[in-house]
């Protein structure tokens, strides 16, 4: 298991530096992984509470909160969640909170244990994805696979609309090209959506929603 080391103590984290166990987490960690991530000066005030705001929303309710709610519960705006964590708010506020995406779904007994329980689907295709209901190999999707993610997931009842489309092409066409799952920043600035409109076609988040129907992950 790959090490992260700050100030001579040692963290277990994964592939991509996020901390394996959120028990294991504290000050000196985000400290660290501030510098790994190349942020300028050092954490403010301003880091300090989206930090604690993440963490302490994670251990009341079990999962990590939606770029949305952190937020509006903090009272910023995206571009002042952006010069906070220039690197995404997954991949930089949650990262250096010691939580990812993958502690979204904890307790919800609703998720398929398999990729078996979930794509059996009417026309006799298989999806292959993993337990979250992340597709695992992005050439596999295609509309009809976005589609059924949105019924699924009770996306806008069910029904993608040309604004819709237009979120998921545009996260597909930048995948392609950068080789990685663009920004909650980069896709609000491009399109240009605001955080609002987007939180009203994908209620389950950016990652949750906008990227699970765009047959993404973040790796």
């Amino acid at each position: 298991m790959p090490k992260f080391t700050y100030k001579n103590k040692g963290y277990d984290v994964d592939d991509q530096n996020f901390l394996v166990t959120y028990e294991n987490w504290d000050k000196a960690f985000a400290e660290g992984m501030a510098q790994e991530l190349k942020m300028p000066g050092t954490l403010s005030k301003d880091h300090w509470d989206i930090i604690g705001f993440i963490r302490s929303s994670f251990e009341k309710t079990g999962y990590c909160p939606l770029v949305y709610e952190t937020c509006r519960m903090n009272g910023i705006l995206l571009k002042e969640l952006k010069n906070l964590f220039p690197t995404g708010y997954l991949r930089g506020a949650c990262k250096l909170a010691g939580i990812t995406y993958k502690e979204g779904y904890l307790g919800q007994a609703r998720l398929p244990l398999t990729a078996d329980d979930l794509n059996l689907i009417a026309n006799k295709k298989i999806y292959r994805v993993d337990v979250r209901g992340f597709l695992i190999d992005p050439k596999e999707w295609d509309e009809f696979y976005a589609a059924f993610r949105a019924h699924d997931m009770k996306i806008a009842g069910g029904k993608l609309t040309d604004r819709h489309w237009e979120v998921i092409h545009f996260l597909r066409q930048q995948f392609g090209q950068l080789g990685r799952v663009p920004t909650v920043y980069e896709v609000c600035e491009s399109l240009p959506i605001n955080l609002d409109e987007l939180e009203e076609l994908f209620p389950d988040g950016y990652h949750r929603g906008a990227v699970k129907v765009a047959g993404l992950r973040v790796r």
